[in-house]
């Protein structure tokens, strides 16, 4: 378990926002030298709570300008197919998102791509890869809201300390 309080949620309110900041920046805003933020930050990195830093691109000025939804269906629920089925949708660099649902469609990936024309190259490699059920697409028209910053709001502060424990 990780114990977090006030100040960590400050912390990773930040670093979610611009984690180039530099640590003294941080720990200004938070009200902390910079030694001890430095020290929360590695805390928060070494038990997993930040899990890595990047940078994040404007799609449009790197040409991966289509997102698509790819819902997925399958009549295999093996965990020897899954394996395999994951094994392979890592391969592909066009998939950025990839998860396993509940209800009607058993996968969902978020795929990005150039065009129509890369979409449908994509769309052959991962019909040869991998035995599916159905496969359907939605494409965005626009991207309205997209963001990499989680809500910390569910993070339960105990009130008469500040701090809390996440799993």
């Amino acid at each position: 378990m990780t114990t977090l309080d006030r100040t960590d949620k400050k912390i990773l309110t930040i670093l979610q926002e611009d984690c180039t900041l530099p640590v003294a920046e941080i720990g200004r805003r938070v009200g902390l030298s910079t030694t001890p933020c430095w020290r929360r930050i590695q805390r928060l990195e070494e038990e997993g709570v930040i899990t890595r830093r990047v940078a994040l691109l404007d799609p449009a000025k790197v040409n991966a300008k289509v997102t698509a939804f790819v819902s997925i269906v399958t009549n295999q629920h093996t965990e020897d197919w899954l394996d395999r089925f994951a094994s392979a949708i890592k391969t592909f660099p066009e998939v950025v998102d990839f998860y396993r649902m509940a209800g009607s469609v058993d996968y969902l990936l978020r795929v990005v791509v150039a065009d129509i024309e890369a979409y449908d190259a994509f769309y052959k490699r991962l019909i040869a890869k991998i035995d599916v059920a159905d496969v359907s697409t939605t494409f965005a028209m626009e991207r309205i809201k997209s963001t990499t910053e989680l809500p910390l709001g569910y993070i339960p502060l105990d009130k008469e300390k500040g701090r809390a424990t996440s799993a």
